[in-house]
């Protein structure tokens, strides 16, 4: 009676063996399916890093659309297509609707201030150097001096404005007037 039971537990091993040896579709399958909450943690993983990249909140939407739709169905043990489905559907819902809002409040709080070069484009200066073949030096309104260009004949102490930056040059002319109502209304 032994030997029978040992003989049994011998065949049936070798049945086992053989179908995962033999490569059945369904048993690997099942295999992958057991891992794939490994696959989600990496997703959210991925994502969460090209969001530290980017900084537009896309790529978290999917790290969390991932994480409560992939691997949250992953642990209630649903079936791989719903994961799938379920983290799409999620992600593409929070792209949509969450983060219209986060990109507002975040612009919400900025500074509208010019600054850098973008805070040079229409400063008033007053030219320093006369300007010889297009080229000069002009003081702007902030206090720095910059080598300046301008298609203008400009004599020392005339007044100027920031047109462009080029490099370390800036490009002026002449400001324009400004005009009033009653430069424009007629004269009775």
């Amino acid at each position: 009676m032994t030997r029978e039971r040992q003989g049994d537990t011998v065949e049936s091993r070798t049945r086992a063996s053989g179908a995962i040896a033999g490569g059945s579709a369904e048993a690997m399958l099942v295999d992958l399916t057991q891992y794939l909450w490994i696959l989600w943690l990496a997703l959210v993983v991925v994502f969460v890093i090209i969001e530290l990249v980017t900084l537009e909140f896309t790529f978290l939407m999917m790290a969390a659309g991932s994480l409560i739709g992939g691997l949250g169905s992953n642990l209630l043990g649903w079936p791989w297509w719903v994961q799938i489905g379920l983290a799409a559907i999620l992600s593409a819902l929070l792209i949509f609707t969450i983060r219209p809002l986060l990109l507002v409040t975040l612009k919400k709080g900025a500074d509208p201030t010019p600054s850098n070069i973008d805070a040079l484009y229409g400063l008033g200066g007053r030219v320093v150097r006369d300007f010889v073949e297009g080229t000069g030096s002009v003081k702007l309104d902030n206090g720095e001096t910059w080598t300046s260009r301008s298609s203008d004949s400009l004599r020392e102490g005339d007044r100027v404005v920031v047109t462009r930056i080029s490099g370390a040059i800036a490009e002026v002319a002449l400001p324009v007037p400004q005009t009033t109502e009653s430069d424009i209304t007629p004269k009775e």
